[in-house]
């Protein structure tokens, strides 16, 4: 395996993109995506970035992504790394990649004093939930993901 994790860098903003497009697609909403190349240099390399991007590379074809960003944790008093996405392209699967991109991430949240990693993942997702089972990662049952989006946020701020 001719693998490389690396930080994502403004040019590879095309190829972040189409791996946002291959990820809706396969959680069965490739027509939910509105994101676009100049949205992503603006959000990911700006003056505030509000995310970060590792890129997996078989040898040079991006086989995958980990879109990660810190969170807080009032308890802990530290900071968290929250996984927003991660996805290998389904061909290359099972050669360890996803894995890989969990572990590069998980020595960066060590080294940067997180006090854990935490995402979501969708409940018809077996593999998934089976791998990360796996790593020792736990599901928080008892907790339930809310969610406002733009017309939700808008009546909130002017109520």
């Amino acid at each position: 395996m001719n693998l490389q994790i690396r930080d994502a860098t403004i040019d590879d903003v095309p190829v972040i993109l189409q791996l946002i497009v291959d990820l809706a697609t396969y959680e069965r909403a490739p027509n939910d995506v509105t994101a676009t190349e100049t949205q992503l240099v603006d959000v990911l390399f700006g003056p505030k970035p509000a995310a970060e991007v590792r890129l997996a590379f078989e040898d040079d074809v991006a086989v995958g992504f980990a879109v990660f960003f810190h969170n807080f944790s009032t308890w802990l008093g530290k900071p968290g790394l929250y996984l927003e996405d991660l996805f290998v392209r389904p061909e290359h699967r099972g050669k360890g990649y996803g894995r890989a991109l969990l572990v590069d991430l998980a020595k960066i949240a060590r080294e940067r004093g997180c006090g854990r990693m935490e995402w979501a993942v969708l409940d018809w997702n077996d593999p998934a939930i089976q791998f990360y089972r796996k790593l020792g990662a736990k599901p928080m049952d008892e907790w339930t993901v809310f969610r406002l989006t733009g017309d939700e946020i808008a009546k909130l701020a002017d109520s």
